[in-house]
């Protein structure tokens, strides 16, 4: 079998794992209770015009966003990125609608499509801050054509579920590319111990960066090893550590907009733990939420009680180290599970050869064999 034929799997089920803290049961996002994923895939068409493309859009509850608005914060780590909203959320420290994830050209429009979702949805909505996030996709896909649709947005939108989420080469990650190979969209979560307090960290990832002689899973330079497979398996980037990613961390720990601004500090760990030096074309931002203490869009009170968690490090580090953890893992699941990938101008972005990631594992000596 050829290595690029090799069935796909998630990055564990190489028998493989990373970190210390356990995953939910789904090891996904959709972990944290109430939060939905849905998305949509555009891949059609060859030559100039082929589509490799898409949607993905996290719903972090079922009632309107704008009308019960949640904790949040943005962190960016190399501001080399289109992204639209970010800057309120910075400011107010909310999250007023879904975050949506696309390509770089359909920014505006998915943004738009936010927009009129929440206006058709709430009648007293005048000012709206849709939260869009993008990697370019346009090694492979035409993204001048800009293929995406409102009704694509609004299509994901109306798909989002809970329990699995699809990964890899799909969605919005249709077309992107990570460390030289396949690469798009990831998700993995951490469930933290009940004397921790029991609290889930999800994260989701479109990742579209990298140089592959950086890349390390779980610690093995996998990298290294895989550049003499140049000839065999064409690396797009060759040299650059550039493109982008995305990092979306949800929790349903009762945390500040500024702990959440924490938390999301911490995605970048695990954005570097898995080989990335963040390059200059590389733009790298991670948005973070907690699913507790909603805020009305209109108080009437003259002052609001919430309960946040202290700040102490016997409470706030589990959470930290789950957020790394998240990270690391969705990035890896994503080059596990997406599949070899014809595009534009009939380039080819290869899969990630897990054959061979798992016979470097296998060299490795084990924990007291040293």
């Amino acid at each position: 079998m050829s290595i690029d034929r090799q069935k796909r799997c998630r990055f564990r089920q190489l028998g493989l794992t990373p970190g210390e803290l356990s995953p939910g049961p789904l090891n996904a996002i959709t972990d944290v209770s109430g939060i939905t994923v849905g998305q949509v895939t555009l891949n059609s068409g060859n030559g100039d015009h082929a589509v490799r493309t898409g949607v993905t859009v996290i719903r972090p509850h079922q009632d309107s966003m704008f009308s019960k608005k949640l904790p949040a914060a943005v962190h960016t780590i190399n501001g080399f990125g289109k992204a639209c909203g970010f800057e309120q959320v910075r400011e107010l420290g909310q999250l007023e609608s879904p975050i949506c994830l696309t390509n770089t050209a359909s920014v505006g429009l998915a943004a738009d499509a936010l927009i009129t979702w929440t206006i058709a949805r709430n009648p007293q909505a005048t000012s709206i801050n849709p939260l869009v996030g993008e990697c370019n996709d346009g090694y492979l896909n035409d993204i001048r054509g800009q293929h995406v649709k409102k009704q694509h947005v609004y299509q994901a939108l109306e798909r989002a579920t809970t329990g699995p989420v699809a990964e890899g080469a799909t969605g919005a990650g249709t077309g992107m590319v990570c460390y030289g190979f396949k690469g798009g969209i990831g998700t993995a979560s951490r469930r933290l111990e009940q004397e921790q307090g029991g609290y889930t960290v999800g994260a989701l990832v479109l990742a579209n960066f990298g140089k592959r002689s950086l890349l390390s899973m779980a610690g093995l330079p996998v990298g290294k090893h895989l550049v003499p497979l140049e000839k065999e398996l064409p690396d797009p980037e060759k040299d650059p550590d550039q493109g982008s990613i995305v990092m979306v961390l949800a929790t349903d720990a009762p945390l500040s907009s500024r702990q959440l601004l924490r938390l999301a500090k911490r995605a970048g760990l695990g954005l570097a733990r898995t080989g990335t030096a963040g390059g200059h074309g590389s733009g790298d931002f991670a948005v973070a939420f907690s699913t507790q203490n909603p805020i009305p869009h209109k108080n009437q009170e003259a002052a609001i009680v919430i309960t946040t968690l202290p700040e102490q490090g016997r409470v706030l580090d589990p959470l930290f180290l789950a957020a790394c953890e998240s990270v690391e893992e969705a990035i890896l699941n994503a080059l596990c599970t997406a599949q070899t990938t014809e595009g534009r101008k009939g380039r080819v972005v290869h899969a990630l050869p897990l054959s061979l990631v798992q016979a470097l594992a296998q060299a490795q000596p084990k924990v007291g064999e040293i």
